[in-house]
């Protein structure tokens, strides 16, 4: 080999080192560093806040979570309160837009073994379709609430609603937690059970019911023999509760109809069928 063609051959071979350096220096200064979440930081509709474990665990708990349910939570961040439904054996799946967030609750719930139960969705929770929950999480501003309430109150009657913190207004909550131990700041869950629908008139064997609805509570009137009775109770999703002077009525609501026993008055059994409109 002559001495020129071993000069050529070092200097090409340093080239090539030097472009697979900068190659490599390029590649490593454009590469995306690991998503990292910071409280406080914004979202489409919200700042991403993250909810305390032990108010995950409260919040679930008052929802009394089983392996049979399906959650859904809506602007679910890092995915802790699906993965820790997905560990307590339920299907869970997480509504998430920042598609960051989604990637990063997906190697959370890999890394914690529940890849198989916890999913997670990049979309838009008012474009979403939640039905098929039987418990449904958020942490959300009320204006949120407020705006998706519409949407959860036609759930299925019987769907458990938990909010870290945050109410829904005129429509109280069935139950209020607040929890202190391991927890410093958003601590309160409530829970709502969606009621069905009952508000108008029903016929009855002994009589005439008229009800008005006011989300789980229920007033109005039975009316029997020319005689009105005030009626007052309350819905604890299918499940209806109301009083008529001297009798308790208890019993269950199933679209056009509703059944169940009676105590005190004449006692024995009640069925109802929702009069035509």
């Amino acid at each position: 080999m002559t001495r020129f063609r071993f000069v050529r051959r070092v200097l090409l071979a340093g080239c090539w080192s030097v472009l697979a350096a900068t190659v490599f220096v390029q590649a490593q200064a454009t590469q995306k560093p690991p998503f990292k979440p910071e409280s406080g930081q914004p979202g489409k509709d919200v700042v991403w806040v993250p909810t305390p474990q032990a108010l995950v665990d409260k919040m679930l708990d008052i929802a009394k979570l089983t392996p049979q349910d399906i959650l859904i939570d809506l602007g679910s961040g890092d995915g802790r309160t699906v993965i820790t439904a997905a560990k307590r054996g339920a299907r869970a799946m997480g509504i998430e837009y920042n598609p960051d967030m989604v990637e990063l609750a997906k190697e959370n719930a890999a890394k914690e073994g529940v890849g198989d139960k916890a999913t997670f969705m990049k979309a838009d929770l008012f474009e979403s379709d939640f039905s098929k929950a039987t418990v449904v999480t958020m942490f959300l501003l009320p204006s949120i609430n407020m705006k998706l309430r519409p949407k959860i109150l036609d759930l299925k009657p019987g769907t458990r609603i938990v909010s870290n913190t945050f109410d829904m207004e005129d429509w109280t909550a069935d139950q209020t937690v607040q929890v202190s131990e391991n927890c410093e700041s958003w601590c309160t869950a409530l829970l709502w059970i969606v009621p069905a629908k009952v508000g108008g008139t029903w016929r009855l064997s002994q009589g005439e019911l008229a009800l008005t609805q006011s989300f789980q509570m229920i007033s109005g009137t039975l009316t029997s023999g020319g005689a009105s009775t005030p009626v007052s109770g309350k819905l604890q999703g299918d499940e209806i509760t109301f009083t008529a002077g001297a009798g308790q009525y208890t019993g269950r609501v199933n679209g056009m109809s509703m059944q169940g026993t009676l105590t005190g008055g004449n006692g024995g059994s009640w069925k109802a069928t929702r009069a035509a409109q």
